[in-house]
């Protein structure tokens, strides 16, 4: 069973809760590979540093929503700023997994500013 068919199961949650856990782990996913990439290169350490923020907020993020925590939406707007602040430093190296890393955290900032505000 896929990630998103166990979250689908989750009958509670909301169309936009789901989407944010989906786009939560690929957010983790990501940041972990492109983290892992910018090592050992200097010009990428802030890079890389916020990658792993990112990925330790993002997955936190996804566990809070599927337990319907009430420090979700709390947890959605860091999630949220972290994601745009990584976003805008992936944007500026040419490496394509900055690229598909920074495509990714706009998306994952989309939905949980979604939910910060609800």
């Amino acid at each position: 069973m896929s990630l998103a068919d166990t979250v689908s199961r989750i009958d509670r949650l909301s169309d936009e809760q789901r989407e944010c856990i989906e786009n939560c782990n690929e957010a983790t996913e990501v940041c972990e590979w492109c983290a892992d990439e910018c090592l050992g290169d200097a010009d990428m350490e802030e890079c890389a540093r916020l990658c792993r923020d990112v990925a330790d907020l993002a997955s936190l993020h996804a566990r809070f929503l599927a337990r319907d925590s009430q420090f979700s939406s709390t947890l959605a707007e860091a999630c949220a700023d972290a994601c745009e602040a990584c976003a805008e430093e992936c944007s500026q190296h040419d490496a394509d997994h900055c690229q598909v890393c920074a495509d990714v955290l706009q998306e994952c900032a989309e939905s949980c500013r979604k939910l910060a505000g609800a």
